[in-house]
Order: C-alpha cells, then structure tokens, then sequence
C-alpha cells in the first residue's frame, strides 16, 4: 500500500516483525526521503506478514570513479578519506551514515544494513590518483562513514587491498573500526607504523553486551574490541578508543569505566562524538527507543533537544560532534577529567607525510621508473 510521503511515520505503524529482521539495528525500513512516495508494510489480511522471509544481506557491485573522498569540514580533522563499500551490515541503529542509502532510492532502516555496495576497482583507483602529478599526501582515513572491516570485507577483501598500496607508496592512514578483523591486517599495519604511517581508532560505544547487542547488533562485543586494542597496542599500533556515541541517559554513566578499561587495554588517546540525529536518523533512533528503552525514551529525547538548541540535531559546525548547552558542557568535562586522569588527552598523534613515495604512473615504462630514482 502506498500513501503520500510523511516526515514523522508512526513507529508502531512502521516497524517489522522481529522474526524478519532478527539480527539487525533498525526497526523499520521506510522510504527515503527522496523518494515520491513512503511504503509501510501493514496486514491486509490477505497474506501474513510473518511468512514473509527475513532480510539478508546482499552485496551490489559498483564501478566507482574515485577512491578518495575529500572534504572542507572545518571541524574534521582529515580532510581525505576512503570508503569501499556503501552500506554497513553491523547494524548500528545511531549510525550518521544512514542517510545516505537515499541517494541510492534504499531506505536509511533495514536496506542500510542488508542492502550494501561493494567498490572492488577502489585499490586500482587509488593508485592512479596518488600518482597524480601535483598529488600532496594528507592522512587518509578509512572509516568515516561506514565501517571498513563490517563483514562482508572477508570476502571482498578491499581494505586490505587499500593498505597495500598505501603501504607500498609510504602513505599515512588513519582506521576507525568496531570489528577485530582490523587484526587479520596487522602485518601491514605493524609495519606502517614501525615508519609512523598508520594509527587505528577502536570505537566502543558502551561495556553492557546487552546494550551493545541491541544498538549495534553485528559488531564485536565490546570485551572483543578491548581485546583488540590490547592486541594493536602489543603489535606496536598506535590505538585511540571513539567512544561514540554518547547518548545522554543511555550509556553517559559508562564514561568512566570505559575510559579506564581501554585505558588498561592499551589504547593511548580517545575521543567522543555527542549522539547525533540528522534526516532519517532522528525516526529510526525513536522507533528504536520506542522497542527497546520505552521507559527512557521521553527522557533521552528531551536530553538530546537540550544539547541541540531545543532540536533534535543541529548541523552547525563546531557543534555538532558535541553539542551544547549545560548537558554536553557536563559531558564534555566528564570525558575530559577522565581522560587527563587516564593520560588519553595527550595531543594526537601526527603521521608522517615526507616518506611518500608516488607510485609508476601506467604506460610510462621502465625508463620512467628507473628515471624516478632520481
């Protein structure tokens, strides 16, 4: 059935059975907001929704045209970064990414997590845009937008594609990831780091396993990514932990024991971003609540419009990563005294750029590669 595009769907009208979406963040599945119209599913008797077969993940191909994605963001500190894939199976109902499965005519719910786009010519694209002349190497960052070791990466195998040129070219790199599989790579990354080339970002949203379950169904539990800083830490990897987001009422009260536990775990830095809700993310969060936390809903909603001017999200810069207001100045103070007391605030580290070495240009030959050396 279709109606006409709303801005507020109702939760209750909109989600799916629990059986069909067992093992994903998201709730409902609705249109994005591109398109004419928005689709629910609803009993008409005819047919039980029960017996419809549950969402599994299904992988597109996409030829891209570039590998790097750059941005002017004044309030992000890389202004280059690299996704290979659109899309993330770990399921994470908070995730910012969402809304950008409506430029592809998918739905920011379900589809974000199920329906997903891998790039395999990325590797080869990335390679003749660093041998671009004029090229200035800035750290890369991988993982921006959806995370670059989700599932499907045993398979395709991209990030690791990515990191071996980069390794190759001598070019900085910066990950963030919730998944242990960053580890299956420590052979280069040890090595890029050895050079002062590659850090990695643990991101760790909360300690309860249930709570992690719930928000963030397919990724590692959080005891597995305080393993895997241990892990990057003994390596030689420079490791921050992200612990983001932060949601006001829900998992603030962990900030303390989560900063210690991957303080202890190994990890050297840390940061944190304030929960966000822009577009489709603000009704997802909401039916998310509604299932799980219906007690807390009002209250975390109230708390995020209290960081947000009155709003459930403001887009402005500056403020967005962390709002403002009384509650995210107290957040925001809470984070910081724990980690001086952790020794997490020291100054971020700085990759190196003077070791990049541009790869052989295609079709110049053996002459112009021996002419490179010098």
């Amino acid at each position: 059935m279709s109606q006409p595009a709303r801005s507020f769907p109702d939760p209750e009208a909109a989600a799916i059975g629990g059986g069909r979406r067992r093992g994903r963040g998201a709730v409902s599945n609705a249109s994005g907001r591109f398109e004419p119209l928005s689709r629910i599913e609803e009993d008409d008797g005819w047919e039980g929704l029960g017996d419809r077969p549950p969402f599994r993940t299904e992988v597109a191909i996409e030829t891209a045209r570039t590998a790097i994605t750059r941005n002017q963001s004044p309030d992000i500190a890389f202004d280059r970064s690299i996704n290979p894939y659109r899309g993330c199976e770990h399921g994470c109902v908070y995730c910012f990414a969402r809304p950008t499965h409506a430029y592809l005519g998918l739905s920011p719910g379900l589809d974000f997590e199920s329906r997903l786009t891998a790039k395999p010519n990325v590797a080869e694209l990335l390679r003749r845009e660093l041998s671009a002349p004029g090229y200035k190497p800035r750290t890369i960052a991988l993982g921006t937008n959806t995370d670059p070791y989700q599932p499907i990466e045993k398979t395709y195998r991209l990030t690791r594609k990515i990191l071996e040129v980069l390794e190759e070219t001598r070019h900085p790199v910066g990950i963030v990831t919730k998944s242990a599989l960053v580890l299956r790579d420590l052979d280069i990354l040890s090595r890029m780091a050895a050079q002062g080339l590659a850090k990695v970002a643990i991101s760790v949203t909360t300690l309860d396993p249930e709570l992690a379950r719930q928000m963030e169904p397919r990724a590692p539990t959080p005891a597995r990514r305080l393993a895997t800083i241990a892990a990057l830490k003994e390596a030689g990897v420079p490791v921050a932990v992200l612990t983001a987001p932060i949601i006001p009422a829900l998992n603030d009260q962990e900030i303390d024991r989560l900063l210690e536990s991957a303080a202890a775990a190994g990890a050297s830095e840390a940061g944190y971003v304030l929960l966000r809700l822009p577009d489709e993310i603000k009704d997802l969060v909401q039916e998310w609540l509604l299932e799980h936390h219906p007690d807390k809903m009002r209250r975390i909603l109230s708390l995020v419009r209290q960081t947000r001017g009155g709003k459930l999200y403001d887009a402005g810069w500056g403020k967005r990563q962390t709002g403002e207001g009384v509650i995210a100045w107290t957040i925001g103070r809470r984070f910081e005294i724990a980690s001086r007391r952790l020794g997490l605030d020291r100054r971020h580290l700085k990759l190196r750029t003077d070791l990049f070495t541009p790869p052989v240009r295609e079709g110049r030959g053996e002459r112009s590669s021996q002419l490179s050396l010098f």
